[in-house]
C-alpha cells in the first residue's frame, strides 16, 4: 500500500464502522421498543426492513451518482446523510414523542441512505487502490464492519447502563458524531476515481454472464444469514434465554461480530492459501448448524455459543463474494458492486423481516429455523459458479 494513500484506507475502515453502527444500533433497544412502546415482532421486523429496503434502492442510484460527483461527493454525502439520520432518531422522538413509530421510520430513511451509499462506494475505493493483496485487502476493510458492531454494542450497552432505558435518545446522538468527523475526512484524504467506462457495456458484460446472476443469489442469501442473527441476537438472548440486557448483548450480538471480525482477519490472512468457494460451502454448513442449534438448543450457555460462531460462519459470506466476483469480472466497477450489494441488502431486508413475521406468529426459535433456510441455500449455489473467467 502507497504510503500516500494510507489515510484513504484508514477513512474507508472508519466508513465500514459508520455502517456497523447504523445497521446495529437500532436493534439494541427493540427490548425498550417491545416494553416502553409496546411495538410487537412485526413492526421490530418491519424497521429493519425498511433499513435495508431503503439501503436497496439507494444502491440501485449509487452508480448514476458517482458517475456524477465521484467517489469522494459520494463519501461525503452518504456520512453527511449517517450523521443527519442518527441526530434525528435522538431528536425527532423527543419532539413527537406520540408518534415514536413514524419517528423511527423517517430517521431510518434517511440514515439509511447514507449507507447504502457506503456499501456501493466504499469496496470499489478499496479495490482501486495500488497493491496486490485485494483479496485480503477486501476481507480486512469488510471486518471493520464486525469491530465497529462490536464496539457499538459495548458503547451503546454501557451508555444504556450509565444513563437507563428512559434516556435512549441521547445515545444516537452521540454515535452521529462518527460519521460527522469522517465526512470531514474524506474531504481531504487523496481518493482515485473510478476508469470512465460506459454502463451500458458494463451492463451488457454482466448481464449475459450466468455467474454474475449466481453471485447475486448468493448475496442475497449471504445478506439473509448475516443480518437475521446479527439483528435478533440480543432480544432472542433476552426474551427466550431470559438473562439481562446486559449480559444478553455482550453474549449475543457482541460475540457474534468479535467472530465475524476475527473470521474475516483469518480469511484475510490466508488469502491465496484457500479456495474460497470450498471455503463458502463449509462455512454455511456451520452456519445451518448454528441456526439450527439456537432454534432447538435450551440451555441459554450453548444457545448463545451457537449465535457466537454464526459469527465466523458468516465472516467470509459478504466479503468472500465480492472478493470472487471482483475477480470474475475485473472490469464489472460501480455497477456490480451496486448490484451485489442490492441484492444483499435485498436479503438483509428479507431475513430479519421473515423472522419478525413467523416469531410474531410462532416464537422466536421457529424463526430462526425458518430462516437456516438462507444459508442450507448457498450450500448448493456455491458451487453452481464455474472457474474465474473474465
Amino acid at each position: 500500500m502507497t504510503k500516500s494513500y494510507k489515510t484513504t484506507k484508514i477513512a474507508c475502515f472508519i466508513g465500514f464502522v459508520v455502517q456497523a453502527i447504523i445497521n446495529n444500533f437500532l436493534p439494541l433497544l427493540f427490548i425498550i421498543f417491545n416494553t416502553r412502546y409496546n411495538l410487537n415482532y412485526e413492526q421490530l421486523g418491519r424497521l429493519l426492513f425498511v433499513n435495508f429496503f431503503v439501503q436497496l434502492i439507494v444502491d440501485a442510484l449509487t452508480p448514476a451518482l458517482v458517475k456524477r460527483i465521484g467517489y469522494r461527493g459520494a463519501a461525503i454525502a452518504c456520512h453527511g446523510l449517517a450523521a443527519a439520520g442518527l441526530f434525528m432518531l435522538g431528536v425527532l422522538p423527543l419532539v413527537f414523542p406520540n408518534q415514536i413509530y413514524t419517528c423511527l421510520v423517517a430517521s431510518i430513511i434517511v440514515y439509511a441512505s447514507g449507507s447504502g451509499i457506503i456499501e456501493v462506494c466504499i469496496s470499489p475505493m478499496v479495490e482501486l487502490l495500488p497493491g496486490d493483496k485485494k483479496g485480503a485487502d477486501m476481507a480486512f476493510t469488510h471486518s471493520f464492519y464486525c469491530w465497529g458492531q462490536a464496539f457499538t454494542v459495548l458503547v451503546s450497552t454501557l451508555l444504556i447502563f450509565s444513563i437507563g432505558q428512559q434516556h435512549w435518545q441521547f445515545i444516537p446522538m452521540f454515535w452521529a458524531i462518527i460519521p460527522l468527523l469522517n465526512m470531514i475526512n474524506f474531504m481531504r484524504v487523496p481518493v482515485i476515481e473510478q476508469p470512465d467506462d460506459p454502463i451500458s457495456k458494463t451492463a451488457n458484460t454482466l448481464f449475459k454472464n450466468r455467474d454474475f446472476w449466481i453471485f447475486a443469489v448468493i448475496m442475497i442469501c449471504a445478506g439473509a444469514s448475516e443480518i437475521t442473527m446479527a439483528e435478533w441476537a440480543s432480544l432472542f438472548a433476552q426474551k427466550a434465554l431470559d438473562v439481562s440486557k446486559t449480559v444478553g448483548d455482550l453474549l449475543g450480538p457482541c460475540a457474534f461480530a468479535v467472530c465475524m471480525g476475527s473470521g474475516r482477519v483469518i480469511f484475510g490472512l490466508l488469502d491465496g492459501k484457500f479456495n474460497p468457494q470450498k471455503a463458502l460451502i463449509l462455512n454455511n454448513i456451520l452456519c445451518v448448524l448454528c441456526y439450527v442449534g439456537v432454534a432447538v438448543c435450551n440451555i441459554p450457555a450453548l444457545s448463545l455459543i451457537a449465535c457466537a460462531l454464526c459469527g465466523f460462519s458468516v465472516s467470509l459470506s459478504w466479503p468472500g463474494t465480492y472478493s470472487m466476483a471482483a475477480r470474475h469480472f475485473p472490469s464489472g466497477g460501480t455497477l456490480m458492486f451496486s448490484i451485489l450489494a442490492l441484492c444483499g441488502d435485498l436479503g438483509c431486508s428479507i431475513g430479519p423481516w421473515l423472522m419478525g413475521i413467523v416469531a410474531n406468529s410462532t416464537t422466536l426459535e421457529t424463526g430462526f429455523l425458518v430462516c437456516s433456510v438462507f444459508p442450507a441455500f448457498m450450500i448448493f449455489t456455491v458451487p453452481l459458479l464455474r472457474k474465474e473467467n473474465s
